[in-house]
């Protein structure tokens, strides 16, 4: 449950908790005031913010989060890590004036991080996603990657079962050709070639999931990039 009311005190707050736990005999406790908090866009109707997708920084400067990549268990780690440092910097601010001054600043954060994939400077092991088959590899119409990946063990001579997670990282095709497919982290080579192209994609859309809410998109984020 949210509140706010201009210049209430966390007493005021713990008394209203109070009040609801004797009268509905439901436990509450309260959690803290917010310095600023960002409520995200629901996934379904991204015109609307929903309550369970959110960050914000506490009066003690904790910072807390809630339905976005970094807590996602198939986020890989190159996208956790970057989205990490953009909202540690956007932590230090002390309401939403300064929030919206240090936004430039976190896009840098991402602009370095989209650098390093396009140098090739990322550790394989940062690049691995992990997602759970929901069916046999061979029961899916549509090659999604991690499909894809399981089809590769299972040509290995691996048994691969529907509810297995897979670990797989998006490669380039030899070709050229930029579809990307995936590969199971099992069977990685030291001098293989990631899509750069495809990680960078996936950045950008976790930079997106947290700053839609300021007039953002993809557009104008793939633009940033060419801004030296």
């Amino acid at each position: 449950m949210w509140l706010k009311k201009p210049n209430t005190t966390d007493d005021e707050y713990r008394q209203v908790c109070a009040q609801i736990e004797k009268q509905l005999d439901l436990p509450i406790s309260f959690e803290g005031r917010y310095k600023w908090i960002v409520f995200l866009n629901s996934r379904i109707n991204p015109r609307v913010p929903v309550l369970n997708r959110y960050y914000g920084v506490l009066e003690d400067g904790t910072l807390k989060v809630r339905g976005i990549d970094l807590r996602r268990h198939d986020t890989p780690e190159i996208v956790r890590k970057c989205q990490a440092d953009m909202l540690n910097i956007l932590s230090k601010a002390r309401n939403s004036s300064e929030f919206m001054t240090m936004v430039p600043q976190a896009l840098g954060v991402m602009k370095s991080y989209v650098a390093m994939l396009r140098i090739g400077q990322v550790p394989v092991e940062e690049l691995v996603i992990g997602k759970r088959l929901s069916k046999m590899p061979d029961e899916y119409a549509n090659l999604v990657p991690h499909a894809i990946a399981a089809r590769h063990l299972v040509g290995e001579g691996v048994n691969v079962h529907a509810g297995q997670n897979i670990n797989f990282l998006l490669t380039r095709r030899k070709s050229g050709i930029s579809q990307n497919r995936a590969l199971p982290f099992e069977l990685t080579q030291r001098n293989m070639q990631y899509d750069s192209e495809a990680y960078v994609q996936l950045l950008l859309s976790s930079t997106l999931n947290i700053i839609l809410p300021f007039g953002y998109n993809l557009k104008t984020l793939s633009n940033n990039l060419t801004i030296a």
